[in-house]
């Protein structure tokens, strides 16, 4: 006969009948509070997991989805991870995910690619993953059409669909942009550049649209050569710096359409030996870790990533627990996350 210990485990190892014993509940009990059943009340669930706790016990996924018949996955795409707002993202995404017993699918790459799509799709499909996050700010369209196809529900970034199964995260980025606007123009700036995102991504247009809009509020007349195209990148801040640079009349200030633009911005400021802020001032926009270590520290206009992960789990999860009832249609919903300017060192007054 198999060894047992005096816990009740084989060969040193618990059980589910282990943690059953240890919590003195049932094993049907122990097996819904790991699924996540909101049939087991707090105070046994919370019975439950202290027992797991204290065995160290190991739910067998993979058993435990051939069960229930759900494999509690959920997936996230993101195009550019490199950039460290998305690694911000996904973390706090996953820490959501997990505290709700959820495990998390990441995958990141080009999504302009064809090829990279379909493998993206397909481990998707073969993990079973429950519903999938689509935080890619503008390359959306290419990874739907395979998605919806397979009846998954989705949560998409500032792009709506016509589909019960798509849901959607409004950024209200207006606040943030007129709050930046009109910071500079209280510090005296009238010459206000912009560096622009690629013109592929819905997040960038909707970006400089809410620039535009802002300064025509404040009086402000922008030259278009103050408006210049960059593509989100560090590389991209430093060209465009730059262009603005070889102008004959400068900017006194410049607002970048995301941080990586703005520290790009810096680096070609510090080459160039023009002194922020005081020859220049310089706002970013997503408040990404690295921006309080800039030099100066960057002002910046704050999109909060745990905000956004919040939407798009609670997004999913709703789509999720709808399909997992029978008979329970699912309803398209719009969450909304604002932003706010945070103020660091790198704006001040216009040299006389």
């Amino acid at each position: 006969m198999t060894p047992r210990s005096a816990r009740g485990t084989i060969n040193g190892k618990p059980d589910i009948r282990t943690v059953a014993s240890l919590a003195r509940v049932s094993i049907a009990t122990v097996s819904r509070t790991i699924n996540g059943s909101s049939a087991v009340s707090d105070k046994l669930s919370k019975r439950v997991w202290q027992a797991i706790e204290q065995l160290n016990y190991f739910p067998n996924t993979h058993a435990r989805s051939l069960v229930s018949g759900r494999s509690r996955i959920l997936g996230i795409i993101v195009e550019n991870i490199t950039n460290p707002f998305f690694p911000e993202l996904i973390a706090s995404f996953e820490e959501i995910a997990v505290t709700h017993g959820f495990e998390l699918l990441v995958s990141s790459g080009n999504i302009q690619s064809a090829a990279q799509i379909e493998t993206i799709v397909r481990r998707m499909l073969e993990r079973k993953v429950e519903g999938v996050a689509v935080l890619t700010f503008g390359s959306e369209e290419s990874v739907l059409d395979q998605l919806v196809n397979h009846s998954i529900p989705l949560v998409l970034a500032e792009f709506e669909v016509n589909n019960p199964r798509v849901s959607t995260i409004l950024i209200d980025y207006a606040t943030g942009v007129r709050e930046a606007v009109e910071h500079l123009v209280k510090l005296g700036h009238r010459k206000i550049a912009y560096l622009a995102g690629p013109h592929t991504l819905h997040s960038a247009e909707t970006r400089l649209h809410c620039f535009e809009s802002a300064t025509a509020v404040c009086g402000l007349r922008i030259r278009r050569e103050w408006i210049v195209d960059a593509d989100h990148t560090l590389k991209g801040g430093e060209a465009g710096m730059q262009r603005l640079l070889r102008l004959k009349e400068r900017p006194t200030a410049v607002i970048c359409s995301n941080d990586m633009t703005a520290i790009g911005v810096l680096h070609a400021a510090h080459q160039a030996r023009l002194s922020v802020p005081e020859e220049l001032s310089v706002i970013g926009l997503d408040d990404i870790a690295f921006t309080e270590f800039t030099l100066p520290p960057l002002t910046t206009i704050g999109l909060s990533r745990h905000d956004l992960a919040r939407a798009a789990f609670d997004a999913l999860r709703v789509q999720v627990e709808a399909m997992a009832e029978p008979g329970v249609q699912p309803v398209q919903r719009r969450f909304e996350v604002t932003t706010k300017l945070v103020v660091r060192e790198s704006t001040a007054a216009p040299k006389a």
